[in-house]
């Protein structure tokens, strides 16, 4: 909920500060006030500045709730706890009480630390330490070097002056302690706001394992083998989808026997999520190459075909019958007018559909895959090597971001009418 409210400051402040007092100092005409047509495309363009704080407010956020080094300690996030402290138990025995402190000493994951030595002091309860990793808890046997242990009915009734019972919880410096059904406490760290870095850690952390994985590769692959093993699979499952996809497309929109026929088969296949059939392609094509091809090939079929459809459906009849008039040919009419109106539409399907193959490449590597992009990120999750998990979720990232660009790019030169009525 706080880093929601935390993104929702920066996107409110950065929007007036952007766009009423930085842009909003240059409106001195009438024009630059108009709203924008709607229905033209080109009238809405991506505000740069937007973006580019939008991806350093992400990069921001990570820096906060991880405690990263390149971010003065100022904007750090309350971290976990990290010292020494104490806390004092009451136990019962026999019709007598007795006071004891507990010594605990709170130390990162990754240096190991031993609990201290402490004086025992005098009475039937005796202090203890106990040294506990951040994030961590632990269950602190304080009768187990009592005079009268929990065999002899002591029982710990109060921490810190405060009445306590199996199950309830009670506040002490640097964290809680929670008796359990037993009676023995239970403490545990405060951990404060900022995320353990087995779940996320710091990006200069990431930083460092991308450069390690670069140098030195991952499971007898370089870095550049895997995610060039990934796209090869994408770019033929995509272009073998499209050359199937698309001509059915256009036969289904130009034939009302081509629609009946295929209509059932394309309307029933396209919310079949692609993770869906990998049992079925291991069983047509085992867990070779050709499976995972055959998978990506069938998630960008059924897009194109839609796509290519909904293009030729879409072409305003009344240049059809222009072009008639002109005594265009059937092929003519087909080369002049269909494809060129039904272009705009078979790229945003192409866009949508790349955008859907890279995705499911990750689930087509599972099958016995031993090089890709998502055959790293499942055999680093198993070894809860999260920093190779995120490395490989931000280059599929920037790469799918990056066949869009190119295809976006494509798009404005093969169809620069597009939006233009």
């Amino acid at each position: 909920m706080i880093p929601l409210l935390i993104y929702v400051t920066i996107f409110v402040a950065a929007f007036f500060i952007v766009t009423k007092v930085v842009q909003g100092a240059g409106l001195k005409d009438y024009t630059s006030l108009k709203t924008v047509t709607f229905g033209d495309e080109s009238a809405v363009r991506p505000n740069r500045a937007a973006g580019i704080i939008s991806i350093l407010t992400i990069f921001l956020m990570w820096g906060i709730f991880t405690g990263s080094s390149l971010l003065p300690g100022f904007l750090h996030a309350p971290g976990p706890y990290e010292g020494t402290t104490t806390f004092t138990y009451t136990a019962e025995a026999n019709g007598q009480s007795d006071d004891a402190t507990v010594t605990v000493v709170v130390h990162p994951r990754e240096i190991s630390t031993d609990a201290p030595e402490v004086d025992p002091g005098d009475g039937f309860a005796k202090n203890d330490s106990a040294a506990i990793a951040q994030w961590r808890s632990g269950l602190i046997r304080v009768d187990r070097n009592d005079e009268l242990g929990r065999d002899d009915g002591a029982t710990v009734v109060a921490v810190n002056g405060q009445s306590i019972a199996p199950g309830q919880t009670v506040a002490v410096d640097g964290g809680t302690v929670t008796l359990s059904d037993r009676g023995t406490p239970n403490f545990e760290p405060a951990k404060g706001w900022q995320m353990e870095p087995l779940y996320l850690p710091a990006p200069e952390a990431v930083w460092t394992r991308t450069i390690e994985v670069v140098s030195s590769g991952f499971r007898n692959f370089t870095l550049v083998e895997h995610l060039g093993y990934s796209l090869f699979r994408v770019i033929v499952g995509f272009v073998i989808g499209a050359l199937v996809g698309i001509p059915l497309g256009y036969a289904m929109g130009l034939s009302d026997w081509f629609r009946g026929w295929f209509d059932p088969i394309v309307e029933f296949m396209r919310p079949v999520p692609p993770l869906a059939l990998i049992p079925l392609v291991i069983i047509w094509a085992g867990i070779g190459e050709a499976g995972k091809i055959i998978l990506l090939f069938l998630a960008a079929l059924w897009i194109m075909a839609i796509a290519a459809r909904s293009g030729v459906s879409g072409v305003k009849i009344s240049k059809v019958h222009a072009a008639y008039s002109l005594g265009a040919s059937k092929w003519q009419i087909m080369r002049h007018v269909i494809i060129p109106n039904s272009l705009p539409e078979i790229f945003t399907g192409a866009r949508v559909a790349m955008g859907v193959c890279w995705g499911t490449v990750v689930a087509a590597e599972l099958v016995a895959a031993e090089q890709g992009a998502g055959m790293m990120i499942m055999t680093a999750s198993k070894f809860q090597n999260t920093d190779i998990v995120i490395m490989g979720i931000i280059l599929i990232g920037v790469i799918g971001f990056g066949i869009d660009m190119l295809m976006r790019w494509a798009e404005r030169m093969l169809v620069p009418w597009k939006g233009k009525g």
